[in-house]
């Protein structure tokens, strides 16, 4: 893919010096860097964070078996990204599907976006651990999200979810462009030490197409 056009890294570092200034909300990303791929400013998201913004900095994370919700309003032109881990669980986190839904949405509306201006797209909920069918955790997520923006009325425009491939995705907040990179199975050693933590969490309980570019 073509890399975005976008400030040298020398011009770049002034707005990355900024983002890293700022003051974090708990939960928020903090990871800022320049991607040199893409040649353009990122943040990295680590499971149970999110992050929102009003400019096309790259937000990217990496997923097996957890769901990142991306969700943008064309009308704002703001969007932002979660990851989480498990549908539920105790206390306030940002690990758990319903808060890191509430986080993501909160700070959207913030920032000018409507609830009804909202579209998401969707991916992970990968089986990347192979004989963990029993805990459903992929599925399990999926199921969740996909609901959860069902009841919220939100239009899921495109979704990459479900089989047994961990996931790279990249997002534009300010256009809502989501990219996404299905990664080699044997190559997720990281992912798959983070899916065993949330399945040990977890109690036992179709692949979607769309309109998402491969990078």
């Amino acid at each position: 893919m073509a890399a975005l056009a976008s400030p040298s890294p020398t011009s770049a570092g002034s707005r990355l010096d900024q983002l890293k200034a700022q003051p974090r909300k708990p939960g928020e990303a903090s990871f800022f860097f320049y991607d040199a791929h893409f040649r353009n400013d990122a943040v990295k998201i680590l499971p149970g964070e999110y992050f929102v913004h009003h400019e096309d900095l790259l937000i990217m994370t990496t997923l097996g078996s957890c769901i990142a919700a991306c969700l943008w309003d064309r009308n704002a032109r703001v969007g932002g990204m979660n990851h989480f881990m498990l549908p539920e669980g105790a206390g306030e986190s940002g690990r758990y599907g319903s808060y890191a839904m509430e986080l993501l949405i909160n700070e959207m509306m913030k920032r000018g976006a409507s609830r009804s201006g909202m579209e998401a797209k969707v991916f992970g909920g990968g089986q990347v651990i192979s004989g963990m069918t029993s805990m459903n955790v992929g599925e399990r997520n999926t199921e969740f999200v996909l609901e959860y923006l069902r009841t919220e009325r939100i239009p899921v425009l495109s979704k990459d979810v479900l089989d047994v491939y961990p996931r790279k995705v990249c997002f534009l907040p300010a256009s809502g462009k989501a990219m996404v990179k299905r990664l080699a199975p044997s190559n997720a050693e990281a992912l798959v030490a983070q899916d065993r933590a949330a399945a040990q969490r977890a109690v036992p309980a179709a692949t979607g197409g769309g309109s998402v570019d491969l990078f």
